[in-house]
């Protein structure tokens, strides 16, 4: 199977709707930079500089891209504002092709991890229990057995929240009372999944961000007693974030960063903002592979991130 060739018409239409309010505004201000012109010049770059940054790219990942395109136009001497599109389309390509280093097909898991333990972090109100509710239902349709473990405590509105999602998706889920230990319920849900014979174990924690010391302790103490069950556990350490709130959401990567070794991210809420842009800038200051994005409310609305497809998504029609 081809490594794009999973991705359906429905799924296509999925994406293109959900950054639709991202490529309106993008679409609008690249092409208010190119009108008229005939050639790229420095009027040009500064139009794409400034689209690009409204659109939430960041700065940083910004100047970047234009100091590739400069380097091209250079190069080639003569660019035409057609051209120019394509350049664009393939630099930001080109970024995430450089911090992806894996391509999932649907919701396969890698082999040889039985089960394969995901720890998801993030913020309260990233869509992180709604997320872990998706992920479960998307990989139960993939004809996998999940078990869900409702490790952050400290809400008893998450517990609920995610006993709720597990009903809806048909799989296993361990919780405990408001206040208990989040590391004994991730234990017991990977003891759980161990003797059930899940393929893989989602365990929800706190999202919590008041002390970087207390969350980093938190965390490794999860780290510890999962390792107890399965020795190289978690093999995954998902991070969600809002795609909505554009660069709050690459101050929450940076906490989070620091405070665990992330390894993938979630990016939600991508459908009804201008702010898709962001997407790309995350993925590139912190070279963190994007996994699934979320273009929709509905629970099949989550999807595995396909870096061609939303590129050509965002510039479609420029």
């Amino acid at each position: 199977m081809g490594i794009f060739s999973f991705f359906t018409k429905d799924k296509k239409e999925d994406l293109d709707k959900g950054l639709e309010k991202t490529k309106e505004g993008l679409l609008g201000k690249l092409t208010r930079a190119i009108a008229g012109k005939s050639k790229v010049d420095e009027e040009v770059l500064d139009g794409l500089e400034e689209a690009l940054i409204s659109s939430d790219v960041g700065l940083d990942t910004t100047i970047k891209i234009i100091k590739r395109i400069e380097e091209r136009v250079a190069k080639d001497k003569f660019t035409t504002s057609g051209e120019l599109n394509a350049i664009m389309k393939e630099e930001v390509a080109a970024l995430f092709t450089e911090n992806q280093n894996e391509s999932f097909e649907n919701f396969n898991l890698p082999a040889g991890k039985k089960p394969y333990v995901i720890m998801v972090v993030g913020v309260n109100g990233a869509g992180k229990t709604t997320t872990i509710g998706k992920l479960a239902y998307q990989f139960k349709n993939s004809g996998k057995k999940v078990m869900l473990g409702a490790g952050d405590t400290f809400r008893a509105a998450a517990v609920e929240q995610l006993n709720v999602w597990a009903q809806r998706s048909g799989v296993g889920i361990v919780k405990a009372e408001m206040g208990s230990d989040p590391a004994a319920v991730a234990y017991q849900a990977v003891e759980k999944g161990v003797a059930d014979g899940a393929d893989v174990v989602i365990i929800d924690t706190a999202g919590r961000l008041h002390n970087r010391i207390d969350l980093m302790n938190e965390l490794s103490k999860i780290r510890r007693v999962m390792q107890k069950v399965v020795p190289d556990a978690p093999h995954e350490v998902l991070l969600v974030l809002d795609g909505s709130t554009g660069q709050n959401a690459v101050e929450q990567a940076r906490q989070f960063t620091a405070a665990t070794q992330v390894t993938a991210l979630a990016i939600t809420k991508l459908d009804g903002t201008a702010k898709g842009g962001v997407v790309i800038g995350i993925s590139d200051q912190f070279k963190i592979p994007v996994r699934y994005i979320g273009v929709g409310e509905a629970i099949d609305k989550l999807q595995v991130f396909n870096a061609k497809e939303f590129v050509d998504s965002l510039f479609k029609g420029v």
